[in-house]
């Protein structure tokens, strides 16, 4: 998707140099906060972060708003059509809230989780190589993975449109040389693979949340299966996503196990949380669940 990206480089830009931070909650928090927080209080953080109208805008920032065409008229006021994070110290574009178009764009608490985890496994990377993001989103795991590995190239690949766009202005705006790619076509020799795919069972299947089959895991199993079968001797692949516990039991990592012991490599497997979106059992798909947990899988190459 081909966005003005000077005119999102320039908001950006305004926005740091006023010193604009947001940490964006998971959308049930997103709309408790919204009835509980103080209004006006902070101008910019209403309009880019809690995605609420404001009355006045300054005529610069309305300048840069008009020109990537993200300015709306709204009966609260002039609304963003995108939100802007800070994380690990750098802005990130993505969706206004609510994200519920089909091809939305989300940087939420997992984000931040997953950059991270991250910063701890490939602190020890020799640098150099070929890092690939599998569905990159707002590009976080190429931007955070570009600035800790220090790799020699970097690719980014997502089905959707809308999110490669705005990750390529992320990724200039934080000064990182990364490649993009549509759909799920991968280099056929990578050195390091990193992945925060969408692993619940969405009804309306957004492409950021829709994890398919397997109770939600089936996209991280498929970008997991076919990052490691493209490693090179010692490359590794880290993958962050949640997993269904029924009956004791989590599919998802017999399925990784396998996976791993076809493609030549050693598979550690981490429970970082045991117990993350409850509300979802609740639901249909999620008959007989215990729980669900959130996982990292790291795959080493023989």
């Amino acid at each position: 998707m081909t966005l003005p990206a000077a005119a999102f480089g320039e908001l950006l830009t305004w926005l740091d140099a006023r010193g604009y931070d947001f940490v964006p909650p998971t959308p049930l928090t997103h709309s408790r906060a919204l009835r509980n927080r103080a209004t006006g209080a902070d101008p910019l953080r209403d309009l880019f972060g809690w995605s609420v109208g404001i009355r006045s805008v300054d005529p610069e920032l309305h300048d840069f708003m008009a020109r990537a065409g993200v300015a709306v008229m709204a009966s609260d006021g002039i609304r963003s059509r995108v939100r802007v994070a800070r994380l690990d110290g750098r802005l990130f574009l993505h969706s206004a809230y609510p994200t519920d178009a089909a091809d939305a764009v989300f940087l939420g608490p997992d984000s931040y989780r997953f950059a991270r985890l991250l910063a701890a496994e490939l602190a020890d990377w020799r640098g150099g190589g070929t890092l690939v993001d599998i569905g990159t989103g707002a590009g976080v795991g190429a931007i955070v993975g570009c600035r800790i590995a220090r790799p020699d190239r970097v690719v980014a690949t997502d089905v959707n449109p809308v999110a490669l766009g705005l990750a390529a202005v992320n990724a200039r705006h934080a000064g990182c040389t990364i490649e993009f790619g549509d759909g799920d076509a991968l280099p056929a020799a990578i050195d390091l693979a990193v992945a925060n795919p969408p692993f619940l069972v969405d009804d309306g299947e957004r492409a950021y949340r829709h994890g398919g089959r397997l109770r939600g895991c089936g996209v991280a199993l498929d970008m997991a299966t076919a990052a490691m079968v493209r490693l090179n001797p010692g490359g590794r692949l880290v993958l962050y996503t949640g997993s269904p516990i029924a009956a004791g039991r989590d599919d998802l990592r017999a399925a990784l196990t396998d996976a791993a012991a076809t493609a030549g490599c050693v598979l550690r497997y981490d429970e970082i949380d045991p117990d993350i979106f409850g509300e979802e059992l609740d639901r249909p798909a999620y008959a007989g669940v215990e729980r669900i947990a959130l996982v990292a899988a790291v795959a080493v190459r023989r």
